[in-house]
């Protein structure tokens, strides 16, 4: 009777770790699907964030852009920290910093202090998204790794696609407030099964943090998107209004946008510099140069930042659109964006097979070819009375297009990525998508601001109202990022400025559709340098991971 005894004896503690690392992998993923969600979150909010907060178009676009700006810069220096000290620390760090951010936003009473939480909710986001990839790589071998991967992608997706009508729900029933309150409750229990039932996880020998290159990459990127930001706010080159920054009052003469435009450009051009000296020097890179002269992965992680801009540009536009011109509460405006969530949860499966069959370069450029005519047929026939089924055919062709170019260029980027870098790679792709999503909102923000300023001036110039009103629209407009229109149609007697002001917000998303659909076909002909991988690519060896305990 001895036999069975000693068969079953270790069985059960490798039954009690398969469970464990289960339990680890759902806690991982919920975790990662709340920085997924309040990624997206902020686009149905942004309506009532500008009714409440006062929040002109410029701090709308910050709430958006902040977010994904500080996640990209500390994305990789973030993940090597956690590599050192142990990605379950990493990762509880992260949730609390994510879950205090939530409160934060949650009860902010202005647009600065909603912007530190956003920012800090990046920080938080930055912790975890990079420990639980490294950790699922970790634990998980074989086809359990692949499992794991699969339950993770379909956790995430799903999130996705729900959290925006979950968010627009809440706000709807309750307030913008519970919509990043939520993230309390959520994140103390996540916090909590953390540290219960996910095992810790080091790198040996893992290389250490890039100190210059990440006080590089913050202030270049963030003088970026101030620059395309603040532009139609200050003037893209004269001054139109004053700029101060605390004591400190901007000389006149010129405008500060294209300073900071210019200075982060400088400060690109100097990481690049700093970078290639530091790898030269085997040092800690945070942009590893040897990677960016694989030419697959330095193509689609371009085409991947351009898709990001695409998303993140639609997804801020359309909302304020349908404020502005039909007052829709955030729970519609969820339900017209959920069509895209649905395209992209439908093209996923098909896309592996397609793939299988065509290679994933061509599905790549098929869906940036269905994402650029969904954006033009929207650019092509917005009106000011289009509403939410108006949009759904072309939100769900781009949801299809999203889901089939997104499914497969993470793989035509990594493909022939030696195996030993594949962890550095992939957070550099992941980095340079949350580039494109900040500077998407920034620039496709900037367009429909430049243009619903442009346009509301021209048509209210030819009613037969008096100038100063006229200036005062033009001006509450731009401010309220063209919501106030809506104001204006239930305003007694403000007819000639209600249609003037409906028929300027649809120029100016028309023009924003259409700056979006021209990046994403940059992206359609970037991916046409993608080709075929090699069947013998070069491979290294995995880095020894370490499990130092459960």
């Amino acid at each position: 009777m001895s036999v069975p005894a000693t068969a079953l004896a270790p069985a059960l503690p490798a039954e009690r770790s398969g469970r464990r690392h289960r339990l680890a992998l759902v806690i991982m993923s919920l975790g990662v699907s709340l920085v997924v969600v309040d990624g997206t979150i902020a686009g149905v909010l942004t309506p009532r964030l500008v009714a409440e907060l006062g929040l002109t178009t410029s701090g709308a676009e910050w709430v958006s852009s902040i977010y994904p700006m500080v996640f990209a810069a500390l994305l990789i220096p973030l993940g090597r920290v956690g590599d050192l000290v142990g990605r379950r620390r990493a990762f509880a760090v992260g949730v609390a910093v994510f879950t205090a951010a939530g409160l934060l936003a949650a009860l902010a009473r202005d647009g600065a202090t909603l912007i530190a939480a956003r920012a800090l909710q990046g920080v938080g986001a930055s912790m975890i998204m990079p420990a639980t990839l490294a950790t699922m790589n970790a634990v998980f071998t074989g086809r359990r790794r692949a499992m794991a991967f699969g339950i993770w992608g379909a956790l995430v997706g799903g999130m996705a696609a729900l959290g925006p009508l979950l968010g627009g729900a809440i706000a709807t029933a309750l307030s913008w407030r519970w919509a990043f309150g939520v993230n309390v409750p959520l994140g103390l229990a996540l916090l909590a099964g953390a540290l219960a039932v996910m095992p810790e996880t080091r790198q040996r020998g893992a290389a250490g943090i890039d100190p210059p290159g990440t006080a590089l990459a913050v202030p270049a990127l963030g003088a970026l998107v101030f620059g395309l930001i603040e532009g139609p706010n200050y003037g893209w080159w004269e001054p139109v209004r004053p700029f101060t920054a605390g004591p400190y009052a901007w000389p006149g003469g010129l405008s500060p946008v294209p300073v900071a435009l210019s200075l982060g450009l400088v400060l690109l051009a100097a990481l690049v510099v700093v970078e290639r000296v530091r790898a030269a020097a085997g040092r800690a890179v945070l942009l590893d140069p040897a990677l960016l002269q694989i030419a697959s992965f330095r193509r689609g992680g371009l085409t991947a930042a351009l898709i990001s801009v695409g998303e993140l540009g639609l997804v801020f536009v359309l909302p304020l659109f349908l404020t502005g011109a039909h007052g829709t509460s955030p729970l519609h405006i969820s339900l017209a964006i959920v069509p895209l969530a649905l395209g992209a949860f439908l093209a996923g499966p098909p896309a592996g097979r397609l793939a299988g069959r065509w290679g994933p370069h061509r599905v790549v450029r098929w869906g940036l070819a269905l994402e650029v005519a969904a954006v033009a047929m929207i650019g092509l026939t917005l009106t000011a009375r289009t509403g939410g089924w108006g949009l759904a055919p072309w939100m769900l062709l781009y949801g299809v297009g999203l889901g089939l170019a997104s499914a497969q260029l993470t793989s035509v980027c990594l493909a022939e990525v030696p195996a030993g870098r594949a962890g550095q790679a992939s957070g550099m792709q992941s980095a340079l998508r949350q580039v494109g999503a900040a500077l998407g909102i920034a620039l496709i923000g900037a367009v429909f601001a430049t243009g619903l300023g442009r346009e509301s001036a021209q048509r209210l110039e030819r009613t037969a109202l008096p100038a100063e009103r006229r200036a005062a629209v033009v001006h509450q407009l731009r401010e309220s990022a063209g919501t106030h229109a809506h104001d204006l149609s239930r305003t007694p007697g403000a007819e000639a400025e209600a249609g003037a002001a409906r028929a300027a917000l649809a120029a100016a998303t028309r023009q924003a559709m259409w700056a979006t659909a021209g990046i994403l076909a940059l992206g359609l002909l970037m991916s046409l340098r993608l080709r075929p991988v090699p069947a013998s690519s070069p491979k290294e060896s995995d880095p020894m991971t370490a499990q130092t305990g459960e």
